[in-house]
């Protein structure tokens, strides 16, 4: 498997395929409906806009196993070197360490963009994300209690 960066072109209906799938069968993304190809050229336009990578990790086939992005954590200015990150996995691949290889890949972009924090909102039900940023030395900072509501609770 190799690092990539990924392109609206080359990845968006597989980055779209493993969203689509976090979304319909996991609180790890709270969207209600799957997305559309349309909507990732919006997304893709908003991480190029801003600077923003798209990581992917792809095997010799061309198959994404996995992406991970940032994008502005607040968007007051005193925010300005905080980013929010994402890492996603296909269902199949989970558990490989595929995940730890793209949030290591990602720490090292957002450290050589001059970003000096990364906040990942985590639900509190995915264990594996919770042990996954553990191990690479993110920190705890609380709770948001019943802050998202999805699959009736």
């Amino acid at each position: 498997m190799n690092i990539i960066q990924c392109t609206f072109d080359g990845h968006a209906e597989q980055i779209l395929e493993i969203m689509n799938e976090a979304i319909v069968h996991s609180t790890v993304l709270y969207d209600y409906h799957p997305r559309t190809l349309e909507s990732m050229v919006r997304w893709f336009q908003s991480k190029e806009r801003s600077n923003f990578p798209v990581i992917g990790l792809e095997d010799d086939g061309g198959r994404l196993a996995g992406f991970a992005s940032y994008g502005h954590f607040r968007d007051w200015p005193a925010y300005k070197y905080t980013v929010e990150h994402s890492v996603y996995v296909r269902t199949n691949v989970r558990a490989t360490g595929l995940g730890a290889r793209l949030l290591k890949a990602l720490i090292l972009r957002a450290q050589e963009q001059g970003y000096h924090a990364m906040v990942g909102g985590v639900d509190r039900s995915n264990d594996a994300s919770v042990r996954l940023h553990t191990k690479l030395g993110f920190v705890y900072a609380g709770t948001l209690n019943e802050v998202g509501y999805k699959f009736g609770r």
